[in-house]
């Protein structure tokens, strides 16, 4: 049940200076579909478009950097999962990824869940229209009013992290008179196969209660003491930018196994699961994401098996996919300022955006394609490091790309499968100001977060 997001072997033909190996792909213009979102094309000029619109004329409209968002293709991926998990499973999109108002209406109407880290994803997931019980609430360490304003807006379950939270949900939903559904998240002892900072299920880490030294067993008997709160289930996430369902077969196994060990100790059968989020997606051509109806029968399988082995009946399946709809869904608009060549080594090509408003390079090493998208190019490829503006020798958008030779000044370049991540950590640094999201669908497009402005910085800073 694995595969391998980076095949052995070399992926270059030329010796870089890091030691790994580059060579240039065979149409420098070709747009993969297995990384580009699904509406985008090249028109008959040579130009990208996306949803039908010509990326020039994005450009010239909402200027660059711009995130552009495939309407689309989101949708689409919304009813992917939904389809391939059926009734009998809840799909709760993990806000985290990417969150708007627009985002929330979007998964309202094709049928999603919602998953919340903080009071203020909930404040846009409420004022956006999303039912209350179709929200759940994360998070390691909920403030008080982030317990409160939950608890008093019904949200659908919280996800309990900690003893300490056992009893602060417990005095909210006393004081709102209710029995607030929640669930215990465990830490299961998976390593998953992913970057340091993005595994979550390991023991060393701040999530969840342990299931090795018996703190989730008694995260149990203390949920089940307290009146005011109704135990859903269990919770498990492993971590992201996963493509090894291994994973998710042992982290099933030990939550099933606490299930058992529920059953006898209490004499209950815990109706749910939710086995979390964090399949990755394509970033380029090396990667291998599973479909969603793969996941959907992969997982079923694994939870029905070990349930069977313990004598359980199946309970309701959860998962929270983020990045899996939204990442692929949108691209980075860039302008081309300055390149400079390094004989011998390569070219940098600096972009009128970078760490400002894609960290995750310097963040995690996150690889990513880029494309020169205002017109084609014959011209022989080169060897590119594409960077951004900011103070920071860091500051890099694709680590190694090919560009054409004769990229200039003032060509649009795009950097595909932003749509997760990178605009919900996008900062303000050097006062940069946070790029626009636009939507594009049926050739149309609008702007669903506008971009900021100078006196957005200002009204913020008061001394």
């Amino acid at each position: 049940m694995s595969r391998s997001a980076h095949p052995a072997g070399p992926r270059h033909a030329d010796v870089l200076p890091e030691g790994h190996y580059a060579a240039p792909p065979a149409d420098l213009n070709h747009l993969d579909p297995r990384i580009w979102s699904r509406t985008v094309t090249r028109n008959d000029d040579g130009a990208a478009q996306v949803g039908g619109l010509d990326v020039r004329a994005l450009a010239q409209e909402y200027g660059t950097p711009a995130y552009v968002m495939d309407e689309q293709d989101f949708r689409a991926r919304c009813r992917a999962w939904r389809s391939a998990f059926g009734d009998g499973a809840d799909v709760f999109y993990a806000g985290k990824a990417f969150l708007s108002r627009a985002v929330v209406r979007w998964l309202h109407e094709e049928g999603l869940n919602l998953d919340v880290c903080s009071g203020t994803e909930l404040a846009v997931a409420l004022d956006a229209g999303m039912p209350a019980e179709r929200i759940a609430l994360h998070g390691n360490n909920k403030s008080a009013a982030e317990i409160e304003r939950a608890v008093g807006a019904g949200v659908g379950r919280i996800v309990l992290d900690s003893f300490q939270e056992i009893d602060r949900v417990a005095d909210a939903a006393r004081r709102h008179g209710v029995r607030q559904r929640v669930q215990i998240r465990v830490t299961v002892g998976v390593e998953a196969h992913t970057h340091e900072f993005i595994a979550t299920a390991h023991e060393d880490q701040k999530f969840g209660l342990s299931l090795a030294d018996g703190q989730a067993a008694e995260a149990v008997r203390r949920v089940l003491a307290r009146g005011s709160l109704e135990l859903a289930g269990i919770h498990s996430h492993i971590g992201s930018q996963i493509f090894d369902m291994a994973g998710f077969e042992v982290a099933a196994r030990r939550v099933v196994g606490l299930l058992a060990a529920v059953r006898d100790e209490h004499g209950l059968e815990l109706p749910e699961i939710d086995l979390g989020g964090g399949l990755g997606i394509a970033y380029t051509p090396d990667d291998d994401p599973w479909e969603p109806q793969d996941i959907a029968k992969a997982l079923g399988d694994i939870v029905t098996r070990e349930c069977e082995a313990a004598g359980l009946r199946p309970p309701r399946l959860s998962v929270e996919p983020g990045r899996a709809i939204v990442g692929p869904t949108a691209f980075t608009l860039y302008e081309v300022g300055t390149t400079k060549e390094l004989p011998g080594l390569r070219t940098y090509v600096s972009v009128d955006g970078g760490m400002s408003d894609n960290i995750r390079t310097a963040l995690y090493d996150a690889e990513y394609c880029v494309a020169l998208v205002s017109r084609t190019s014959d011209a022989e490829p080169m060897l590119s490091r594409v960077v951004g503006k900011h103070c920071e020798s860091g500051d890099i958008v694709v680590k190694d790309a090919f560009l054409p030779a004769d990229l200039a000044p003032g060509d649009l370049l795009a950097v595909p499968a932003t749509g997760a991540y990178c605009r919900s950590m996008a900062s303000n640094y050097n006062h940069a100001l946070r790029p626009p999201v636009i939507a594009v669908a049926d050739g149309r497009a609008r702007v669903i977060v506008r971009r900021e402005t100078e006196d957005d910085l200002l009204r913020l800073d008061v001394g």
